[in-house]
């Protein structure tokens, strides 16, 4: 019997490795976590508890509470009503991007991936069975897609499109003008396009009123669209493990029910509670305005060092979501971002995600580093400050990528 081994390249496996050793956490991706308590302070709803402790823990309501999927349903709900019933809860984006994958991927399929992303996005379907083809984003292109090269990769068992908007690790968005062609590109072919979400609605640096603005993938009148999200990332609860998956097609959130029938069952009552709570109009607002502002000051802070260090950094500005995708070099030569981010940790305890080992598959990527910026504000000053001082330094004793052994 063979046992499948985990990629080596894992972000998670990086995170679980330095995090709680960090001083100065500035790879995270979640906007800057808040406690019951601040929940309460966002809601303009005082009198009701945010859980109640005379509810009987049962498994409650198996796909999710009516309360939360109906205050989901309201957020999707901007140019065409959304029903609840089109609503799946999970525990986190996380499994309800696996419970996707399980309930509509097999072997035999091919599947195309935006890349670079969250490896679990390419990498569960390929436990699964299925083939799967990048569909490539570059800092040359701003990581904006190509859709003539989706054209290229589609084949006759191709079924499904992934794509992450807004996108982790560069902070771009997939426009509406693509998402458009998108659209028109899935409808001739009729294939399932799977959009994680999970950065939505945290657009900091584009306006609703761009062209450029994406709706979501559930806006555009094309029913075999999914799309997953979690109140991990830009509402600050990454503690109650919500997540959901949503699609108008009846029959697609019916397979992932029966998927998740063997996986999760349900989520807690305790959990659901709170983030219907937060989902609700009397607090989403109050919430979403906080993390929005934290992103756009903790933005204009690291966009100081970048511009202060140009003679070492790359980027493109991120536009949405809580991360940055830059290139660090040397006299024009890539680091290697594994030993530049280990370095870095050990001098100043200032963490950081290296590219190439978490999102290039160990080869693409060289030299680029996923910052999170949407921390607290003073350790993302704090930490830049180290950082400051280790790229006068320590800086120039990591060995570029093309070095022998880097």
């Amino acid at each position: 019997m063979t046992i499948a081994k985990t990629a080596p390249f894992a972000v998670e496996q990086w995170m679980e490795t330095h995090e709680n050793h960090a001083k100065y956490n500035i790879a995270e991706t979640c906007v800057a976590s808040i406690s019951l308590d601040d929940l309460r302070g966002f809601s303009e709803d005082k009198s009701s508890e945010i859980w109640s402790s005379s509810t009987k823990l049962t498994y409650g309501t198996i796909r999710g509470s009516e309360k939360l999927r109906t205050n989901l349903a309201n957020r999707y709900s901007a140019k065409k009503p959304f029903q609840a019933d089109n609503i799946l809860i999970t525990p986190g984006a996380i499994a309800a991007n696996m419970t996707v994958f399980y309930g509509l991927i097999g072997k035999g399929d091919h599947v195309i991936c935006h890349y670079p992303t969250y490896q679990q996005l390419y990498e569960a379907p390929k436990r699964l069975g299925a083939e799967v083809d990048y569909w490539k984003s570059e800092e040359s292109r701003s990581w904006q897609l190509d859709i003539e090269e989706l054209k290229s990769l589609i084949r006759p068992n191709t079924r499904m499109i992934i794509i992450n908007n807004p996108h982790n690790p560069s902070g771009a968005v997939v426009p509406k003008s693509t998402l458009d062609l998108l659209i028109e590109v899935a409808e001739e072919h009729e294939l399932i396009i799977m959009a994680d979400e999970v950065y939505r609605p945290l657009f900091h640096s584009i306006s609703p009123g761009s062209p450029d603005f994406p709706p979501s993938v559930l806006s555009l009148g094309y029913a075999k669209t999914i799309a997953t999200g979690s109140l991990s990332k830009a509402y600050s609860l990454a503690g109650i493990r919500v997540g959901w998956i949503a699609s108008r097609s009846s029959e697609i959130i019916e397979a992932c029910v029966q998927a998740r029938d063997y996986t999760t069952i349900s989520v807690s009552q305790l959990d659901d509670q709170i983030a219907a709570y937060a989902l609700d109009n009397s607090c989403i607002h109050s919430l979403l305005s906080r993390n929005i502002q934290l992103a756009k000051r903790n933005l204009d802070i690291l966009e100081r060092f970048v511009e202060s260090h140009r003679w070492a950094c790359e980027w493109v500005k991120p536009v949405a979501g809580t991360t940055a995708f830059i290139k660090i070099s040397r006299m024009g030569s890539n680091f290697d971002d594994l030993a530049f981010c280990r370095k870095l940790m050990e001098d100043t305890g200032v963490m950081l995600v290296p590219g190439s080992w978490c999102f290039g598959d160990g080869k693409d990527f060289k030299g680029f580093v996923r910052f999170g910026f949407c921390c607290e504000t003073n350790v993302l000053e704090e930490g830049l400050e180290k950082m400051k001082l280790f790229m006068k330094k320590g800086y120039r004793t990591v060995p570029l990528a093309d070095e022998e052994g880097a």
